[in-house]
């Protein structure tokens, strides 16, 4: 068996807790759209890849949705955001400070969501720290679940896909890197938690 060199997290649902039901549920309470439009998804996706400034983005929707304020716009976008687990932390510190793996974090996320965590995240910075690499999508313009994102992030590091583990709560982007000989956990939050990686993979391990 190839022997693995190299972990690659997510971020959300993986080491901070997120809301996506209860932020899907909120939005609709307060847009009330008919439906999520092509224009609005277009949008959010421009702006986790960093096409657009936070400032264009909050624009985009206090045009379309005059009833609500700037404030309004920016609270509904960063519910989905919620707490960050100190024992997460010390899990990803711990495998840090062993340098027995090169670390790497993969986030599809945004300005906004990033600057909610550094203010209620006291130990944000140190988090970044532990890893060898930290790409956020909105700073290196790709996203999961393309095939891109992945191949730069090989290339950026001269990684052999067989020998990298990826872990991630949306299937679709451990898919991708499936097909591309990553070895994978689609992390389901609800039952699991990546501090017992080496327990739920010790096959891999």
């Amino acid at each position: 068996m190839q022997k693995i060199k190299t972990l690659i997290f997510d971020f959300g649902d993986v080491f901070i807790n997120l809301d996506k039901q209860g932020a899907m549920q909120n939005a609709l309470n307060l847009f009330n759209p008919d439906t999520f439009e092509t224009d609005m998804l277009e949008t959010n996706i421009k702006y986790e890849i960093g096409k657009i400034s936070t400032s264009e983005f909050i624009e985009f929707y206090a045009s379309k949705f005059s009833n609500l304020t700037d404030n309004e716009i920016v609270d509904a976008w960063n519910f989905i955001i919620k707490d960050f687990p100190k024992h997460r932390f010390d899990f990803i510190n711990n495998l840090a400070q062993k340098n027995r793996y090169q670390l790497i974090l993969l986030s599809n996320t945004n300005d906004m969501h990033i600057d909610c965590i550094k203010d209620s995240v006291p130990f944000y910075n140190n988090f970044k720290n532990c890893f060898d690499a930290f790409y956020l999508s909105q700073e290196i313009h790709l996203r999961k679940p393309n095939t891109d994102i992945f191949e730069f992030v090989l290339a950026e590091n001269n990684l052999i896909s067989n020998e990298c583990f990826f872990i991630d709560d949306t299937k679709d982007n451990t898919d991708t890197a499936e097909k591309l000989g990553f070895h994978t956990w689609n992390i389901d939050e609800t039952r699991e938690d990546v501090v017992d990686l080496f327990k739920i993979k010790k096959d891999l391990f």
